[in-house]
């Protein structure tokens, strides 16, 4: 694979595309985002062109694809919210991959969740697995990334878990907070996409960090590390789910859904597979202790502002 080759990376102005943007242009590669904010700061510079995501305007779209080497796709929605929706990403990730395809992309890097499938009820769990089968019946050289729960600096649930922390004399947990998740840092992932896109093959990669935590040990975790030690409580997960609705009306988000909280407590977010991330998130938010959670940060702003940068919003 020539350096000079072109890769596309959807969303290279958001969260996990960025950091993917740039190992792709530290190894010298030439880099194009297609991205839903087209004027979003671009801490890239002139080093990489942005075009529109037009899901509506195939020819467009593949015209903006072709010549690539690889596509890097970042594409989805948290949740269903207003004009954007779990189905509505599927429809469109489905018209990316039929472009691509036509466009003549040589691989897609594709990223997903732990524990996709779809005869889950959870529509993000089967959205997901939706999309992996469509990938694997393209034909289309590919590797697909099942992340669990991401962190860093853009991070959005690590750092509303301290925010709370932060702010409020207690902790609520869902049920028992004994469910598991595997935390993997957004440069690791980065990274590995990275090198799926040198790969041959078709692959399919768990993307998990070195630690596994029960949410309650990573909550406790987070309030020590900060230094703000909670009492943590243990609540019905509809009570929770109450408690999420009320912080949201105060920040103007959504701050947890009855299906992110049904994913978590039934174990999706860990697989029995090793980790390839080498990122420890204990380490990580210790370094960053004095910042994290000090600011909220909102899905639903980075969804209505497209000219901030991420990590300030």
């Amino acid at each position: 694979m020539s350096a000079s080759e072109l890769h596309v990376v959807t969303g290279a102005f958001g969260y996990s595309g960025r950091y993917i943007t740039a190992r792709l242009l530290a190894a010298g590669h030439r880099v194009r985002t297609l991205t839903n904010s087209p004027h979003r700061t671009n801490p890239f510079g002139d080093a990489v062109e942005a075009r529109p995501l037009a899901f509506d305007q195939p020819d467009e779209l593949a015209n903006s694809l072709k010549g690539a080497a690889v596509l890097y796709n970042t594409y989805w929605v948290r949740f269903t919210h207003g004009n954007f929706s779990h189905a509505g990403a599927v429809e469109n990730t489905l018209t990316l991959f039929a472009v691509a395809k036509a466009a003549g992309v040589g691989r897609i890097v594709h990223v997903s969740i732990t524990n996709p499938s779809e005869d889950s009820p959870l529509p993000y769990f089967a959205g997901k697995a939706r999309l992996e089968r469509a990938l694997r019946e393209s034909g289309i050289p590919h590797s697909i990334l099942r992340p669990a729960v991401l962190f860093g600096k853009e991070d959005i649930l690590i750092n509303n878990i301290a925010w709370c922390l932060r702010r409020f004399p207690c902790f609520a947990v869902f049920g028992d907070g004994q469910y598991r998740l595997q935390p993997i840092y957004v440069d690791d992932l980065a990274e590995l996409a990275v090198a799926q896109g040198r790969a041959n093959g078709n692959h399919l990669v768990d993307a998990i960090g070195p630690e596994t935590f029960t949410y309650r040990e990573l909550v406790h975790q987070l309030g020590a590390l900060i230094g703000k030690r909670r009492f943590i409580i243990s609540v019905p997960p509809a009570l929770g789910l109450a408690a999420g609705w009320l912080l949201g009306r105060f920040t103007g988000d959504v701050v947890i859904t009855r299906e992110e909280i049904a994913g978590l407590t039934q174990g999706l977010l860990c697989t029995p597979s090793p980790p390839v991330g080498a990122t420890r998130l204990t380490d990580w938010a210790r370094e960053n202790s004095a910042t994290l959670g000090i600011r909220y940060a909102s899905e639903l702003a980075r969804r209505r502002n497209r000219l901030a940068p991420y990590d300030r919003l």
